[in-house]
């Protein structure tokens, strides 16, 4: 049990003095630029989902007739 607090203890001493965090404007540029790439990826992904499965139902209907 020990260990663990040590161990929180220690990242908090870490995040708190050795880590360097960028300014606020420059953080919600990189927020705003990570939703929207998260967001086109999704899109790309639930496309070619679309895509392949409307393919592979095609197949199936081609396949049972």
């Amino acid at each position: 049990m020990a260990g663990i607090v040590n161990y929180i203890s220690e990242s908090y001493n870490e995040l708190k003095n050795h880590v360097t965090w960028p300014p606020y404007a420059e953080a919600q540029r990189l927020t705003v630029i990570v939703l929207v790439f998260s967001v086109l990826f999704s899109l790309a992904i639930w496309g070619v989902d679309t895509v392949f499965s409307s393919a592979i139902e095609q197949y199936f209907e081609w396949v049972k007739s």
